[in-house]
């Protein structure tokens, strides 16, 4: 099989890109196609092979804008060039999953989201006081536009992926299409528990997105009197700081090695929107370290929360943090006291297990075991044989 890889953009290395990892991984002689890439954003897997872009990437400074051509990008997803190829694998949390396939090819979309700024998010980036008004205004008008291409585009994916069962329910309710539901990878091998002990200091890590709601975070440290280390930066970072007191540190991006060693000697992870997925609470799990986790979306399905008074119908063995129901401050400085007097409800061990079911290595496997069931489809190539599932 020809393949092509296509990808929303190359800006930076999270969670949607250490997917893209492993798939460059598995066809090793794929073609990337992607909106923009910032070159040495992504890992050395990724940047080694042929990468094709749109004339966006060409703008000045659009490694920090581009969420400013959003009206541009179903266009020039359409315009990538895919004749010739036989499997088109997409990773989208934008407008990826609208590539066009060649006829007779197979389109499987591994959808991170869809395009939240038009569905269920836009509030949180559009409403007053998240934009300025010439925005809110230009949204309010391609808003609906967007979301028709955003259905309409679905019909070019033959599979549906999804990265938790909160966002097939989503591809269900947007696009009214089933989709199977594969977790993303999590590279376990890079967290260790602490030999030494854990500090004083609770952590986040998050973009400073609106509906990654920080703020809920750093005034819950606050109400409940605890140290707080808040790893990542965003546009709502003069905001979060105008609302921290002395005993919050903000700590920008950090590299893969002090990230390893924050989560492995904190008090515990705090985790107070409501994610697709959520890699960082396993990776903190990883690490040995309880979560603190929103009650809704992906974190439902990874956390394993403790009973306590906010959850009283929690699980007693195997608990790797609490659930909170409500996203108040004044919830999450209750699950921090929690935590703060009863230590033991959490074992670090029970934490590592549950990460290492999320593993890098079983995610390439099931990819690998679904490969063959996507493409079942395909015509023979003219030498009248497939040639074998990449292994």
């Amino acid at each position: 099989m020809r393949t092509a890889l296509v990808h929303d953009w190359l800006t930076g290395m999270r969670g949607g890109e250490k997917v893209l990892e492993v798939f460059c991984q598995i066809f090793p002689r794929a073609d990337l196609f992607t909106l923009i890439h910032v070159p040495g954003r992504v890992s050395p897997i990724i940047e080694s092979r042929r990468i094709v872009v749109s004339p966006l990437s060409r703008l000045p400074g659009i490694g920090r804008h581009y969420r400013r051509y959003l009206p541009l990008f179903p266009r020039m997803i359409e315009r990538f060039d895919l004749v010739g190829y036989d499997l088109v694998l997409s990773t989208s949390s934008c407008v990826a999953k609208g590539a066009r396939p060649a006829p007779g090819a197979v389109h499987v979309s591994y959808v991170h989201s869809p395009m939240r700024y038009v569905w269920d998010r836009y509030e949180d980036y559009f409403a007053p006081g998240r934009a300025d008004p010439a925005t809110r205004a230009a949204m309010a008008f391609l808003r609906r536009p967007l979301q028709a291409w955003d259905r309409r585009s679905a019909e070019r994916v033959h599979v549906f992926v999804a990265n938790s069962e909160f966002v097939a329910d989503r591809i269900r309710r947007y696009y009214g299409r089933e989709a199977e539901v594969i977790p993303p990878p999590v590279d376990v091998g890079r967290f260790r528990p602490a030999a030494e002990g854990v500090t004083s200091e609770w952590l986040v890590v998050s973009a400073m997105a609106p509906y990654k709601r920080l703020d809920v975070a750093i005034l819950a440290a606050r109400l409940a009197g605890v140290d707080l280390a808040v790893v990542g930066t965003g546009p709502e970072e003069a905001a979060l700081r105008r609302l921290a007191g002395g005993r919050v540190r903000f700590l920008g991006w950090v590299d893969d090695g002090r990230l390893a060693r924050l989560l492995a000697r904190c008090r515990g992870l705090l985790f107070p929107g409501v994610e697709d997925f959520g890699i960082v609470p396993l990776e903190a799990m990883a690490s040995g370290r309880p979560v603190v986790a929103h009650a809704e979306g992906g974190a439902t399905e990874t956390v394993r929360g403790a009973p306590w008074p906010g959850d009283p119908l929690g699980r007693s063995e195997g608990a790797t943090g609490l659930l909170v129901r409500e996203q108040t401050p004044e919830a999450f400085a209750a699950a921090i006291r929690f935590l703060e007097d009863h230590p033991e409800t959490i074992d670090p061990a029970a934490c590592r297990s549950r990460a290492e079911e999320f593993a890098t290595d079983r995610f390439r496997a099931r990819i690998r075991e679904a490969i063959p069931r996507w493409t079942a489809g395909l015509p023979l190539p003219p030498s009248g044989k497939r040639e074998p599932a990449p292994s």
